[in-house]
């Protein structure tokens, strides 16, 4: 089986991965929905069964989507991939903004940011000015929002404001637009496969975010066929109550960040990157080193921006569970990304030169 994939074509390779990657999806999700048919016997475990299917259901939902959004990206080209990854950025921006408050002096600054400055770093990325498009926003955009600010003539709270904007468009459109530039990265004997880096740094972080959130999960949960007041007897008591009733680290950001949830998760998406070597143009060494860097960036980026929704009084980006772009809190889905993608790309092009 190895052997064949090797002998497709780059194409027919990306092609390939995409029908494993939706086969394993459909597989998975038919698995979630069988499951809704379960006989419902102890109320307090089901309870806790069902809300755990739900929750399984919605990341299911929302790993479809991005599934679909980059295999249009790659069946259309490079150029419609950075439209979308564009689009992407754009309703995230608008979910930052209006979950945060603005003024009326704000009102120039944000159409700077939506219809000038996104598009423009978009379209660097597009035409592979990489020089330029790294430092557009931390250099020329951070001195002319302020520059626009100071001319609407409302100092009030001038220094938050202005923050808040430049925080925003740093994170969700320098970010992200970090994502589709890796498309257009050259490695010697790796033409045409870049889609490849693309889902590795997706899938690796991804994955990282998915253990965290499992094994930070599993300390408010009971064992599963025991009471919620009995301890687990033998040896599984003291390893539970030492892998996953850590104290949190950092409880007023988030309840749910310690240390072992944090390793755990670098250590086995950091495997599993090392394992995916073979679709990248890394070896093991560098496959393992470039997954602990995307890990480690997007680890810390969630814990960000926990703060940041701390900071807003919001459990999440979307009220409710509805974004307000109508995108059910897609910032929630991407910010780890919009961390690791600039350390990852960065990382990837100073050590390859690519």
């Amino acid at each position: 089986m190895y052997e064949f994939l090797r002998n497709l074509s780059p194409a027919h390779q990306v092609a390939a991965l995409f029908l494993i990657v939706f086969g394993l999806l459909f597989i998975v999700s038919t698995i979630a929905f069988l499951l809704t048919f379960r006989e419902q016997r102890n109320p307090v475990h089901d309870e806790i069964w069902q809300r755990e299917l739900q929750h399984l259901r919605s990341l299911l939902r929302t790993t479809w989507v991005m599934a679909i959004v980059f295999w249009i990206g790659w069946a259309l080209g490079e150029t419609v991939a950075t439209v979308l990854f564009g689009l992407i950025s754009f309703f995230a921006l608008r979910e930052f903004i209006t979950l945060s408050p603005t003024r009326r002096g704000d009102h120039r600054s944000l159409i700077l940011a939506f219809f000038v400055v996104l598009p423009i770093q978009f379209w660097l990325v597009a035409t592979a000015h990489f020089d330029l498009f790294t430092v557009f926003i931390p250099v020329y955009v951070f001195l002319a929002i302020p520059v626009v600010s100071a001319l609407a003539d409302d100092p009030s709270q001038f220094l938050e404001r202005n923050a808040k904007l430049q925080w925003g468009i740093m994170v969700c459109v320098y970010g992200l637009s970090h994502v589709p530039a890796l498309l257009l990265l050259s490695f010697p004997r790796y033409e045409g496969k870049n889609a490849f880096l693309v889902f590795f740094l997706v899938v690796v972080v991804q994955t990282c975010m998915l253990v965290q959130h499992l094994v930070s999960r599993r300390r408010s949960m009971p064992l599963v066929g025991a009471p919620a007041y009995e301890k687990p007897a033998g040896w599984l008591g003291p390893l539970r109550q030492r892998l996953f009733m850590q104290p949190a680290f950092a409880p007023h950001v988030s309840r749910s960040f310690n240390w072992t949830s944090w390793a755990l998760g670098m250590v086995i998406a950091s495997l599993f990157g090392t394992l995916l070597s073979f679709i990248t143009p890394f070896k093991f060494g560098q496959a393992l080193a470039m997954s602990l860097i995307a890990c480690a960036a997007g680890s810390m980026g969630h814990l960000v921006m926990k703060a940041l929704k701390r900071d807003r009084g919001i459990p999440h980006w979307g009220q409710r569970g509805v974004g307000v772009t109508g995108a059910n809190g897609l910032l929630d889905r991407v910010d780890a990304l919009c961390f690791a993608a600039p350390v990852f790309f960065h990382a990837v092009r100073w050590y390859f030169d690519a």
